[in-house]
């Protein structure tokens, strides 16, 4: 690369409207229970983008979205974070969304995910000499498992030989990505994804995680817990980062992304895979203290957060 060049990163999926709601007090199923609502343009991808390009990157996104108020306010968002947006706009549809109730720790106790727009437009738009050509400009390629199977296969044809990194989004939708294990340079996911995509028991040790995934045909990893520990492999190199406890948990919400796009910015300026792990987890560790699922932080403040992080252990 010249001196001052960006790496750039395609990345194709979800950018809408997040809502959350959270209880004030402890929360009791199928009860009315007092809270704050909270609304924000989110999405797997595009909040991993956001990340990213703080950290450096350059970044091209493809998504679908309505012609409504929210579908501008989500155009408005990607405009203003510096992504250059390729998405297409459908005027007599509504721009999906993303629904949570998050009790008073800030953790999710259930969600709905209106996004019937992406299994119907993503895939099509996968077919335009547009998205071809910028698939050939970008440096590596990322996706979220918004994209049904066929259009995942699709995507990691375009890449050739560029790494394609991906987010699994739910335990649900990870099983898309099981087609193009072999295609991915990494995959981010949490816990409970990592056992539907191996169907081990909630009890499984990490090494058994590590060694199913691996036999699967996937390369590299990494495997979230909450504030557990995390599980990040590269080949038959597994490591395992304890984050440092948060306190005062503001919302989980976006900390998965953050701790994608983190790693990713990281891995592609050139960064050990176990360095950029523990830049990923930085960013997740930041995210969890904020209101938002894509906050903007000073180079400072995470380098200062960045040293808070331990080493990653060889898992043995």
């Amino acid at each position: 690369m010249t001196s001052g060049h960006k790496p750039l990163l395609f990345a194709v999926g979800g950018a809408h409207l997040d809502r959350r709601g959270r209880s004030t007090v402890p929360f009791v199923p199928g009860a009315s229970n007092p809270g704050i609502m909270h609304e924000e343009p989110g999405g797997g991808v595009f909040n991993a983008l956001r990340l990213a390009v703080q950290r450096g990157i350059a970044a091209e996104l493809l998504s679908v979205r309505g012609g409504d108020r929210v579908g501008e306010t989500i155009g408005a968002a990607i405009e203003s974070a510096g992504i250059v947006d390729s998405s297409v706009i459908f005027m007599d549809r509504a721009t999906p969304s993303y629904t949570a109730i998050l009790d008073e720790h800030g953790d999710v106790v259930a969600a709905i995910a209106d996004m019937a727009l992406y299994e119907l437009a993503l895939p099509r738009q996968l077919r335009r000499r547009k998205v071809r050509d910028a698939v050939a400009a970008a440096d590596a390629v990322f996706c979220d498992a918004n994209l049904p199977s066929d259009a995942l296969e699709s995507l990691a044809g375009l890449a050739g030989e560029r790494p394609v990194f991906a987010l699994a989004i739910s335990p649900a939708k990870a099983l898309r990505l099981l087609p193009i294990f072999g295609n991915l340079a990494c995959l981010f996911m949490n816990r409970r994804e990592a056992l539907a995509l191996t169907g081990l028991a909630a009890s499984a040790e990490f090494a058994e995680i590590h060694a199913t995934l691996l036999a699967a045909g996937l390369d590299a990893a990494v495997v979230s817990n909450g504030a557990a520990a995390t599980l990040a492999y590269c080949g038959d190199l597994a490591y395992t980062i304890v984050p440092p406890a948060v306190d005062g948990i503001a919302d989980v919400t976006g900390a998965g992304d953050a701790l994608a796009g983190g790693t990713i910015a990281a891995l592609m300026q050139g960064a050990a895979f176990h360095e950029a792990v523990r830049q990923g987890t930085t960013a997740s560790m930041l995210t969890l203290t904020t209101h938002s699922a894509s906050p903007i932080f000073t180079p400072e403040k995470f380098d200062a957060a960045l040293s808070c992080i331990p080493d990653p252990i060889a898992l043995r």
